[in-house]
């Protein structure tokens, strides 16, 4: 099968590799119709690396996927040839501490798509999973909108941390296709007043199209006192998607006593800092977010019910030989690119 292949900083190649197979009961055979880039997959292209898991190349790339059941095994009776799924690309044990507390998405002993040392990539003609990690979706829903699945899954997965029934007043900063997600979530649960930043004019475009109440450029403006000016109490959560130090100080300082930071984006850099007087003198909870918990499902129905427009968020489409400069669009944050999408099967 041909599958592309990080083979280098910047440097990918479509190859052909072995096709997998069914080894384990509980698998299904799946051919990948469409695989979303995201910005972790980008930042193993351009830097190697995220924190301690560093890539050995050459190695597959790709995790948000949307499939087609080619082959179950006979234990499998959820699914059958033929039917399209979303799926999760972190694969659990099911019975170390954290499975067993109901924490799949830390489990000691995961492994997780395109991750370095850990599971292949997603971006591949055909991929085996466990029959659990397969979600089957309606027919009225297209591979673009299930292949968002994962990133919504996140998002949905951060607003349910944030508590129940959701804050009043929120901001997210940084609104890439994970910020994105944590918008339509927000709105979704009610939320009445949601507050945008971003560095690009592009992405806050879409995110006033998605429902955003204010959207704010830090280049061009004090988003801080501007926010803090239209609601002086503060904040009662914000969803911290950009993994930058000024994010973290921005949504430190934006924030009502007692509200939380979700820490949802991923740094570059191996630390980041707190003000103690800002975050001891408020009380402020930080919150991180690592992936997501048994979301899915849910989120797959918000997608059907009409609730969350993830077909907004897709602005590319490219095929799987063009997969390099899909990447390199992500990367420079070209052509207002918000989620570029690879469209594997040729569809």
């Amino acid at each position: 099968m041909k599958a592309a292949l990080l083979t280098g900083i910047r440097q990918m190649e479509i190859r052909d590799v072995p096709d997998p197979q069914i080894t384990t009961a509980g698998e299904v055979l799946l051919r990948i119709n469409a695989v979303g880039v995201c910005g972790s997959d980008v930042h193993y292209y351009t830097t190697g690396r995220i924190a301690s898991l560093v890539v050995e190349h050459p190695c597959m790339t790709g995790h948000e996927c949307a499939a087609t059941v080619v082959e179950a095994s006979p234990e499998v009776k959820n699914l059958e040839a033929g039917q399209r799924v979303a799926v999760d690309p972190l694969v659990w044990c099911g019975h170390c501490d954290q499975c067993l507390a109901g924490r799949r998405h830390t489990c000691r002993n995961q492994t997780f798509l395109a991750c370095p040392g850990q599971a292949p990539g997603a971006l591949a003609e055909y991929l085996v999973m466990p029959a659990a990690n397969c979600f089957p979706v309606p027919g009225n829903m297209n591979d673009d909108e299930a292949t968002t699945i994962e990133p919504l899954s996140i998002g949905l997965h951060a607003q349910r941390l944030a508590g129940r029934p959701g804050p009043r007043r929120a901001a997210i900063l940084g609104v890439g296709p994970i910020g994105l997600s944590v918008l339509l979530c927000l709105r979704a649960a009610g939320t009445k007043e949601i507050f945008v930043t971003d560095l690009l004019e592009e992405r806050l475009a879409m995110a006033r199209r998605l429902g955003a109440d204010w959207t704010g450029r830090p280049t061009q403006q004090d988003v801080v006192a501007e926010m803090l000016q239209r609601v002086p109490e503060g904040m009662d959560c914000v969803f911290e998607c950009a993994g930058r130090q000024e994010t973290l100080d921005q949504g430190a300082e934006v924030l009502a006593p007692g509200g939380s930071l979700m820490l949802i984006g991923i740094p570059q850099e191996q630390w980041v800092r707190f003000r103690p007087e800002t975050i001891r003198r408020k009380e402020l909870r930080l919150q991180n977010v690592r992936r997501q918990n048994e979301c899915v499902q849910d989120a797959i129905d918000l997608v059907a019910s009409g609730q969350a427009d993830v077909k907004k968020m897709v602005t590319h489409h490219f095929p799987l030989g063009r997969t390099r400069e899909a990447f390199d669009m992500a990367a420079d944050y070209r052509d207002g690119v918000v989620k570029a999408i690879i469209n594997v099967s040729g569809a």
